[in-house]
């Protein structure tokens, strides 16, 4: 997919992002937890994206785990995968400990400032994921976390990725630019 938007095969830059959601009655407890600032209980599940939207790495944990652990085990992830990736762009919810983390792996962290003229929902520039997270909600089975192992629930975030890049329309590349319109 990346090869046909005209881009190289792996990622230079990703955007991590965590997702509060309700877990299901069958979820044990142990796997779960409460979200304290969006008052959700459930499972977090963190996505670090590429700039066309395609999901490079997925984490699961308990709704309770603050932003930073699901951070640094997203770009553990990252790293794991490809060592192409040499900058995340991350919202304030992220504390120094995951660019900290990310400095420790080679990933420069750049921590997207919202524009405090701006009152309520503001689309901040360069960032992909809430296109992505809005495509993974649109799965019934993504709504809600209804597996028992937080590893089934990444395995269905690929899943689902999976299908929703086989539904993309065939386009030809445009040289040195991407989907978004920025060279990366």
């Amino acid at each position: 997919m990346r090869e046909r938007a005209g881009r190289a095969e792996d990622p230079s830059l990703v955007v991590p992002d965590p997702q509060s959601l309700h877990a299901a009655v069958n979820i044990p407890a142990s796997t779960t937890g409460r979200d304290a600032a969006k008052k959700v209980p459930g499972r977090k599940r963190g996505i670090a994206v590429d700039v066309i939207g395609l999901v490079i790495a997925v984490v699961v944990l308990a709704a309770s785990v603050h932003d930073n652990q699901s951070g640094t085990e997203l770009l553990t992830r990252v790293a794991a995968r490809t060592a192409a990736v040499s900058k995340a762009l991350v919202d304030q919810g992220f504390k120094n400990t995951v660019v900290e983390h990310g400095a420790v792996l080679g990933i420069d962290d750049e921590i997207v400032e919202r524009n405090p003229r701006e009152v309520g929902f503001a689309p901040q520039p360069i960032r992909w994921r809430e296109q992505t997270l809005g495509t993974l909600m649109l799965q019934r089975r993504l709504v809600r976390d209804y597996e028992a192992n937080p590893r089934s629930s990444e395995s269905r975030v690929y899943w689902a990725i999976t299908a929703v890049m086989a539904r993309r329309p065939a386009q030809r590349p445009r040289p040195g630019v991407g989907h978004s319109g920025m060279r990366r």
